[in-house]
């Protein structure tokens, strides 16, 4: 689907010289940063959703971790005693 877009002269000199330094045409350098930033922002809006999601688990349930827990569980991996996830509690 071919699209056009706008670019000040200063942003297309900057995508020009990164091309020729990467060996690259201007079309794959821009194709490369769009896509990039697509997928940093789907998992930005992934990690966003998830915690929305968690917080309204807590506050219908009350079920939670203490920082404490969470830490220690998490220093423990990789580790010879490596635990278990701790349970959720009220």
């Amino acid at each position: 689907m071919p699209t056009s877009l706008k670019i000040d002269p200063e942003m297309k000199s900057r995508i020009q010289a990164l091309a020729q330094q990467r060996d690259r045409s201007a079309h794959w350098i821009m194709r490369e940063a769009i896509r990039e930033y697509v997928d940093r922002e789907e998992a930005r809006e992934g990690f966003r959703q998830e915690a929305l999601d968690a917080w309204m688990a807590y506050q219908e349930t009350g079920r939670h971790l203490t920082a404490a827990e969470t830490i220690g569980w998490l220093e423990s991996w990789g580790s010879e005693i490596e635990r278990e996830a701790p349970e959720c509690h009220d």
